[in-house]
């Protein structure tokens, strides 16, 4: 028995030995698998595999197809062959496509012909330039080809379909009887463009080639139309126009009545969706409790609605629905997506593709653990601890406050290429990641409570997360950082301001530092419109003002410590003026500070070289300044 136990003490170790710690380097071997559709005979599951190059600085795609019982996966050249494609009618007849239509001028030779070297822009009106484009005038249309002839069926609509930044051909779709085609757009333009929230699906009739509003009654978000096989149109729907991060819930329209699937769950808010086969029940994924996971609604009988899986995990879509199972794609903060199956009979998970297995066979794993922390207004608040391998309750270690983007984003297992917090972890750093208020998933309350008191209750919420952990013996408070981007990156320079030295560094990325500024320079007005309030000249306007003096750069005053500040030139949603703002604010107070200013990234960090200078850069400062 002795020498049994000995046997196993020694594979033991030879077993953690083997495991890697996660690098900057090795992130960037993970392959990044991505599910394109169902084959034509719905027998293969077909999927793209990204595997970043950083020598030639991009990530290189190959395609292949799996069958949905199993198997090798099978390489294939022209995936565009095989995919069931939506866009072409089932009788063969029509093609939707789209396509970008010049409609307006603005560069200086639209308006001076004979000067076709000038470099000018002119602009009379919002929105001028969005996400990290300008605007050119030009508009994405919805195509319909028959026999070699092609219909703009938006002609001369200065509106978008797919909708801009972020629309595909998700926004387009064939009625049933392939005689009508339902669309979405916003159709507004200008200042009312960049104030506003309202899209609306809309019927064209193929034959009249008229037109109707599906939704006009809507004045929020109405996105992701699909026909159940019944001829059913379902789609993603929020209420409050100007309200970005409002509860989505899932609609129908039956019997030319509309009935909302999720209102009975004020928890619920639908991400992405999939009819069942015979159109009498629709799957679809919703945050819950810190992860993502699959739900199902009976469509005659909504106030039943069930959860079909549950784990630390997100199921983050939905393929297909073929044989009583689902095929979705699955992570967690150790591990990237793969396509699984979902059986619907007993819930069970099994993995369709195995792209990485190899690479986390050889990865040290990283324990993530579910704490809640009592708020200073009583809540109880989901906190994710992150360990790192090998993790020793014995030992003390420097811990990571990390603040989510959004500000309604949720936090859940997600697993990502950049803030990846098995990364983060593997560098020897405990991170904390708390489900502070603005998350879906706690309810709508919860969710609502961030907008219009971004220098409130959800700052505390931070501090009441880090505290409650630094309150364990392996927390070296000593050496406790904080990070984030977007709306993270703002609560960085807030708490920047407030911290009472509990914090020896901070990094930003992305973040909002001077309200006054931002509400001047970002793009779409609705968004600061919502969590403001209004705009900062409304003297009279108290919620607005109280917002206003709540921005960072009220409080630089205060900062004390050192701060790493990361921006994208191409971001015009958080334009580079904050990052500069804030720099230069922290130089002239003395504070060691740093900035990595991206010249050709916007929001995020997508090139594999800018994304390994952004790892190493972070880790860098970490390790110089905690």
């Amino acid at each position: 028995m002795k020498k049994i136990y000995a046997l196993f003490f020694v594979l033991s170790i030879m077993y953690m030995n083997a495991q890697e710690l996660l690098t900057p380097e090795k992130l960037w071997e993970v392959k990044r698998v991505s599910p394109l559709g169902i084959s034509k005979d719905k027998l293969f599951v077909l999927y793209s595999v990204g595997t970043p190059n950083i020598s030639s600085n991009k990530i290189e795609k190959k395609y292949y197809k799996i069958s949905i019982k199993g198997g090798n996966p099978i390489e294939i050249s022209d995936f565009a062959s095989e995919i069931m494609d939506k866009n072409t009618s089932k009788n063969g007849l029509y093609k939707l496509y789209s396509e970008e239509v010049k409609l307006q001028n603005v560069s200086g030779s639209d308006f001076h012909p004979d000067l076709k070297e000038s470099h000018v822009k002119r602009y009379d009106d919002l929105l001028y330039r969005h996400w990290d484009t300008w605007e050119d005038g030009k508009f994405s249309h919805v195509f319909i080809e028959q026999n070699g002839v092609k219909t703009d069926i938006m002609e001369n609509q200065k509106f978008n379909c797919p909708t801009k930044p972020f629309g595909d051909d998700s926004d387009f779709i064939f009625s049933p009887d392939e005689t009508k085609i339902i669309f979405v757009t916003k159709q507004k333009s200008g200042k009312e463009y960049a104030i506003s929230t309202n899209t609306d699906l809309f019927e064209y009739d193929i034959a009249k080639k008229t037109t109707k509003n599906l939704t006009e009654n809507n004045k929020g978000y109405d996105v992701n139309p699909a026909f159940s096989s019944q001829g059913v149109l379902a789609w993603l729907s929020m209420e409050r126009d100007g309200y970005e991060a409002d509860k989505q819930d899932l609609k129908i329209l039956q019997n030319g009545k509309t009935v909302n699937l999720t209102r009975y769950r004020d928890d619920i808010h639908v991400e992405n969706y999939l009819w069942s086969t015979d159109g009498k029940t629709i799957y679809f994924i919703a945050p819950i409790n810190g992860t993502l996971q699959v739900f199902e609604v009976k469509i005659d009988k909504p106030e039943s609605i069930k959860q079909l899986t549950n784990g630390d995990y997100d199921v983050t879509s939905i393929i297909t629905n073929v044989d009583n199972q689902l095929i979705v794609t699955k992570n967690d903060m150790n591990h990237a997506s793969e396509i699984y199956t979902l059986n619907l009979k007993n819930a069970a998970l099994t993995a369709l593709t195995h792209t990485n297995d190899e690479f986390y066979n050889t990865t040290a794993m990283c324990k993530t653990e579910r704490r809640f922390v009592t708020t200073v207004d009583g809540k109880q608040m989901l906190v994710w601890v992150i360990f790192p391998p090998n993790f020793d309750a014995t030992k003390k270690y420097p811990t990571l406050l990390y603040c989510q983007g959004g500000p309604q984003s949720p936090l859940t297992q997600y697993y990502s290429f950049r803030w990846n917090f098995q990364l983060m972890a593997s560098q020897g750093y405990i991170i904390v990641a708390p489900n502070r208020r603005g998350m879906p998933g706690h309810g709508t309350e919860w969710n609502e409570q961030v907008s219009k008191d971004w220098g409130g209750l959800v700052l505390q919420d931070y501090l009441s997360a880090i505290d409650a952990i630094s309150k364990e013996k392996y927390v070296d408070t000593q050496r406790l950082g904080c990070i984030g981007a977007s709306f993270g990156g703002y609560s960085v320079f807030a708490l920047a301001g407030i911290h009472e030295k509990r914090f020896k560094t901070f990094i930003s990325h992305a973040g909002i530092f001077d309200f006054r500024s931002m509400y001047g320079t970002t793009e779409e007005m609705f968004f600061e419109n919502w969590e403001k309030g209004g705009a900062y000249w409304e003297k009279e306007n108290a919620v607005a003002q109280k917002n206003f003096d709540a921005s960072p750069s009220n409080l630089v005053q205060n900062w004390d410590t050192p701060i790493l500040i990361i921006q994208g030139a191409k971001d015009y949603r958080v334009p580079e003026s904050q990052a500069f703002q804030a720099f230069q604010a922290a130089q002239l107070r003395g504070i060691k500070s740093r900035m990595l200013l991206f010249e050709d990234e916007n929001h995020w960090i997508l090139k594999p070289q800018n994304a390994l200078v952004w790892q190493r850069e972070f880790f860098g400062w970490l390790k110089e300044t905690l």
